[in-house]
C-alpha cells in the first residue's frame, strides 16, 4: 500500500502510480476522514496498515525527525509542489532499486530523494546510507 501525504491530494498523483503500482494507493485523509492529521500522528496511522509506504514532500518534518519503524517505510522527495508530477517517475525509480524493490526490503526505512542521489537510514542501522539516484529516463 501507498500512502500520500494529504498536501498530494487531488494532484492526479493517486491515478498515475496506480496505472504501475500493484498494490493500493490512497491519501492519508482517508485514514481518518474530516480530521486533521497532524505530521506527529503519521507513524502512528500507519502502524494501523499492513506495511504502507508513505509519501510526502515535505521532507522537512520527516526526514531525520521520524524515526525508523519496521512496520513502515517513508519516502520524502525533495520536490516543490510545482513538480509534483515528477513523484510517480521518481517513486517507481525508487521501487526498482535493490534495497526497495519488495516491501519485505524498504520496510523500516526512512528515503529521501534528491535531484542526484538518495539517502535512507533503517530502524537497525542508525547510519544514513547514501546511492547514487538513476537520471531521470
Amino acid at each position: 500500500m501507498i500512502v500520500l501525504d494529504e498536501q498530494l491530494q487531488g494532484l492526479g498523483l493517486e491515478e498515475a502510480v496506480a496505472r504501475w503500482y500493484r498494490g493500493a494507493v490512497i491519501v492519508v485523509k482517508k485514514l481518518r476522514p474530516g480530521m486533521v492529521i497532524k505530521d506527529e500522528a503519521i507513524p502512528a496511522l500507519l502502524r494501523q496498515l499492513k506495511q504502507p509506504t508513505f509519501v510526502t514532500i515535505d521532507y522537512m518534518d520527516f526526514w531525520r525527525r521520524i524515526p525508523a519503524d519496521n512496520a513502515f517505510c517513508i519516502v520524502c522527495l525533495e520536490l516543490p509542489t510545482e513538480r509534483v508530477d515528477a513523484i510517480p517517475v521518481r517513486l517507481r525509480q525508487l521501487l526498482r532499486l535493490p534495497e526497495f524493490k519488495t516491501k519485505k526490503a524498504r520496510m523500516g526505512k526512512v528515503v529521501l530523494v534528491r535531484e542526484t542521489r538518495l539517502q535512507y537510514y533503517s530502524q537497525h542501522e542508525k547510519l544514513v546510507h547514501i546511492l547514487r539516484w538513476p537520471t531521470a529516463r
